[in-house]
């Protein structure tokens, strides 16, 4: 009687991208809502110099601890240095300066429009594909967010003022992604974001210090809250898969994700701070939910 030779079925590998995904949309919406709460106590500015000072000494001096090698090129640590510039000092710190006089869902709202301005350059800047499915995409992306800002503006629950500065974030976000995937800096995304953030609170601590009042800062329990989740869930976690994402995914598939930040958004902003939504609002998130399908099908396939 013979047996059968035993055949050995190697183990599906664990996909854990979906997985990053959906807690980077987690963490990226929430920090709308934290970043709400934190600038209610505090001077931006400030909070946000303090963030990510003690982001960037958390992340470097953890690297320190555990004795990883240092794996950046000089160009790599430069590129990362401009990133924090461009990706925290400026996006974050006109972003929160809007938060003082928008709501925390037309924040994320504005910047969830990312993929469509990222898209647009992709294909100009990395050759990366226009397809009549991306164009029309970003379209059907900039007339669902013109859509809900025009209403916000005519009931008059958001200022132009803070809209500009959200705008001007939302251009910090777009050209830091393009940088990004411009010039592909290698070695640690972990290290770099560390470089990313300690460079950013350099940057903000000399005009914080000089235009904010720190006699301002209101210490409660909900800014010490909001800070402690803005540094290790915002900073921390919420860049490094935002990196990884862009790493993996490509520019425009991994800003892509950014539409999903509007519903997110505003529930979180609902939930925990009582924001009325509309349903005209609501009603703006279905031509954005429209353009991401179309913007990112050829690229899923594409991957496929």
């Amino acid at each position: 009687m013979s047996l059968a030779p035993s055949i050995s079925v190697p183990r599906s590998r664990f996909n854990a991208l979906p997985l990053y995904i959906g807690l980077f949309c987690l963490l990226w919406s929430y920090a709308f809502v934290a970043g709400k709460i934190g600038v209610t106590h505090c001077p931006p500015l400030i909070l946000l110099a303090a963030r990510f000072s003690f982001a960037g000494i958390l992340i470097l001096g953890a690297t320190l601890i555990r004795g990883d090698r240092w794996s950046l090129s000089w160009r790599d640590a430069a590129i990362f240095t401009v990133l924090g510039i461009a990706n925290n000092a400026l996006y974050l710190g006109l972003g929160y300066t809007g938060l003082q006089s928008v709501s925390a869902g037309l924040g994320g709202l504005i910047v969830s429009a990312n993929p469509v301005f990222t898209a647009a350059l992709a294909a100009l800047l990395l050759g990366e594909g226009m397809t009549w499915r991306k164009a029309s995409g970003l379209l059907l992306g900039v007339i669902g967010v013109t859509l809900i800002v025009w209403h916000r503006l005519s009931v008059g629950t958001d200022s132009l003022h803070g809209i500009v500065f959200t705008l001007a974030s939302l251009a910090s976000i777009v050209a830091g992604t393009i940088l990004f995937k411009l010039f592909a800096p290698k070695g640690s995304l972990w290290i770099g974001n560390g470089i990313q953030n300690l460079s950013a609170g350099i940057v903000l601590t000399p005009v914080a210090l000089t235009f904010a009042d720190v006699h301002a800062i209101d210490y409660t329990p909900s800014l010490i809250g909001a800070f402690a989740f803005l540094v290790l869930g915002g900073s921390i976690m919420a860049y490094w898969l935002w990196f990884h994402l862009l790493k993996v995914c490509g520019a425009t598939a991994a800003s892509a994700y950014h539409f999903l930040m509007p519903p997110l958004g505003m529930l979180f902003a609902f939930l925990v701070l009582g924001e009325h939504v509309e349903a005209r609002d609501l009603l703006g998130i279905i031509p954005v939910a429209l353009g991401i399908y179309l913007v990112t099908r050829p690229a899923a396939k594409s991957a496929g």
